[in-house]
């Protein structure tokens, strides 16, 4: 199972950390910007941006998640600094998640699924477009939505993240409402993904069919870690969004395991704080992925 490699490599860098490649060109250092002005310069820019950075993180950390949003806004030169990017993170021995957040009905959902888990045929062949080894799903379209990802994640060992409970800070508007039942939308939900994860659980107890809960919700969190025993849980929303290394103990369990925490811009972007001043883009975001590490372990 493809989430036991994961947490077996989690393990082995004793380090509970995804990079999120969430890398807009403004992020970049002025001298990596200047005179680029066009999509071509751009996405350049960025993938040489991404490639140093793997290159200073992949022996401490497990993966990478690669936002696709940060790469259609540069059109289909960013779309071929993504399919880039997660082919040099693969690469480098790194787990690649593509955060996508894809769905719709089911005939549209297989298509989504052979982009980034299955592959598609052309003539006699087959192709894998952006192959990643797990991807985040809108479940809120039903069990018909996430059939065809699960008959992609059986066929090639691939794995999926479902949005439960999502980091943002108006995220309560639906997932928080009471249903007839007295649970919660968001509880529901994690009914749903335990269950749709049942025949994809490896051998640590934990299945390919994660579910997406924010740090910036513990009290929520804590519920659904009880409620969701063989769930992996993909947790954004530490550093820049607000959630703490406290916050976030909840979701796992007394092994230390259970979950995988995301950070984006506090390590993009760790060259320009204070207390990395006079590193490279590169050497900081090292020191920040070793900081975290250190941090979460604290607590976890």
């Amino acid at each position: 199972m493809i989430i036991d490699e994961l947490i077996t490599k989690i393990q082995e860098t004793q380090n509970p950390t995804v990079v999120g490649l969430d890398t807009s060109f403004d992020y970049l250092p002025d001298e990596m910007r200047n005179e680029v002005t066009d999509f071509k310069g751009a996405a350049r820019a960025i993938y040489e941006f991404n490639k140093n950075l793997v290159d200073s993180v992949c022996d401490i950390v497990p993966c990478v998640k690669v936002q696709i949003a940060y790469y259609e806004m540069y059109g289909v030169e960013g779309l071929q600094c993504f399919f880039d990017t997660i082919a040099y993170a693969k690469k480098k021995g790194l787990f690649v998640m593509t955060d996508a957040k894809r769905n719709d009905i089911g005939a549209t959902a297989e298509c989504y699924a052979k982009a980034y888990l299955g592959k598609t045929s052309v003539g006699k062949r087959e192709y894998s477009a952006f192959d990643s080894d797990f991807l985040t799903v809108n479940g809120y379209l039903g069990s018909d939505g996430i059939k065809p990802f699960q008959n992609w994640m059986q066929k090639r060992n691939k794995g999926i993240f479902v949005l439960v409970k999502t980091s943002n800070p108006s995220s309560g508007e639906l997932q928080d409402l009471k249903l007839e039942n007295g649970k919660t939308v968001y509880e529901y939900m994690g009914e749903l993904v335990e269950g749709w994860g049942a025949d994809f659980i490896g051998e640590y107890g934990y299945s390919s069919v994660g579910a997406v809960v924010g740090a910036t919700h513990p009290k929520q969190a804590e519920i659904l870690r009880k409620e969701m025993p063989h769930t992996f849980f993909l947790i954004p929303g530490y550093g820049a969004q607000g959630g703490t290394a406290q916050d976030l103990k909840v979701c796992f369990d007394t092994q230390g395991l259970g979950g995988i925490v995301n950070s984006s811009r506090g390590i993009l972007c760790a060259y320009k704080q204070e207390k990395y001043a006079g590193k490279s883009y590169m050497e900081a975001a090292r020191l920040a992925c070793i900081a975290m590490k250190k941090d979460l372990n604290s607590v976890i």
